[in-house]
């Protein structure tokens, strides 16, 4: 790790996005970009209706802008070489980055779509899902291009599965899985940032023990972008981050994941996405099989939690914590299983 580089471009990213709250959330309402509440949420939802979202411009603008600061600095000082294996790795970090923000395109798109028509549907699901599967095919063929046709998967104390051409299906459909469960946990004020704040420190962290300095900065920059988001965020939120910020999140999770090798630690670390993203799946095929009841009160999971009566804060602490422990366990298994 690359502490200076790493520590500047945290800060930076922290407080160009907190920073820019003061211009992005008056802009987006004299633009009138207003949330639109789905009637089928719970009654108390309906208090936001109108609150600005898209607000993830705000930290994409942060992570962009000191990603590039913290690769000068490391530029500067001599950190990044550019043999073999460090011109891959600044070409990884640089992907992870395009990628995310292909990703935050589509979810601006979406944005755009339901502000303009005042409702919360915006692309078709199959409209979204060819966008997303073309981003994923040029993410893994520029990966390629860069001298990384690795189909191997590291699994911790056990060894290494080389999975062929079964690679890039497997992990396709898992990158398709997580940049929609992450989308799927932006449902509660704080929610969505702060999981994934607890995800990037982690990752910073991981990023230090496979050697990859320059995938940590985009790590450490979205880290620090959401909790530079928080401070509008939090409960009462003043500005929601949109479909535009969690899917911008969405490609940054998975590409740093993927992009650093640890596609099974990165499983681990995405516990709280997959939980989201898998109490939907659960009830949407128990109410077709049993003909209309329902297992959970609502889903994704953290409006069952609110239905049963958790106020919002408490439901960001307790899913950051079940985070933090998931988060914990990856690093564990990285630091002692490799």
């Amino acid at each position: 790790m690359n502490i200076p580089a790493t520590v500047i471009t945290a800060v930076l990213c922290f407080g160009i996005t907190a920073l820019l709250g003061f211009v992005a959330i008056p802009a987006l309402k004299r633009l009138k970009f207003g949330q639109t509440i789905l009637d089928i949420g719970p009654a108390w939802h309906k208090s936001k209706n109108g609150t600005p979202t898209m607000g993830g411009v705000m930290f994409i603008a942060g992570v962009v802008i000191s990603f590039a600061a913290g690769i000068a600095i490391m530029w500067a000082s001599g950190a990044i070489s550019m043999d073999g294996v460090g011109s891959q790795n600044l070409a990884k970090a640089i992907s992870a980055v395009i990628m995310a923000l292909l990703f935050g395109f589509v979810g601006f798109v979406d944005d755009l779509i339901k502000v303009k028509k005042k409702q919360n549907e915006g692309l078709k699901p199959m409209q979204k899902i060819i966008m997303q599967v073309l981003i994923i095919a040029a993410f893994f063929t520029s990966h390629i291009i860069a001298g990384d046709s690795s189909t191997v998967i590291d699994f911790p104390f056990l060894g290494q599965l080389d999975f062929g051409i079964f690679y890039y299906i497997i992990m396709g459909l898992g990158i398709l899985y997580l940049v929609n469960a992450v989308n799927l946990t932006d449902g509660v004020d704080g929610l969505c940032s702060s999981v994934t704040l607890v995800y990037c420190a982690a990752y910073v962290l991981i990023c230090s023990l496979v050697g990859m300095a320059e995938m940590g900065l985009v790590a450490a920059a979205a880290g620090a972008g959401c909790l530079g988001f928080m401070v509008w965020n939090l409960h009462p939120a003043k500005v929601m981050m949109g479909d535009t910020g969690s899917m911008f999140l969405g490609g940054i999770v998975t590409a740093v994941g993927i992009g650093t090798g640890t596609e099974f630690i990165m499983v681990i670390c995405c516990a709280v996405y997959i939980w989201e993203a898998l109490s939907v799946l659960i009830q949407m095929t128990y109410f077709k099989i049993t003909k209309g009841k329902r297992l959970f009160k609502m889903t994704p999971i953290h409006h069952s939690f609110e239905m049963r009566g958790w106020k919002e804060g408490k439901i960001v602490a307790v899913f950051s914590a079940i985070e933090l422990f998931a988060c914990a366990v990856g690093i564990l298994l990285q630091y002692f299983g490799n």
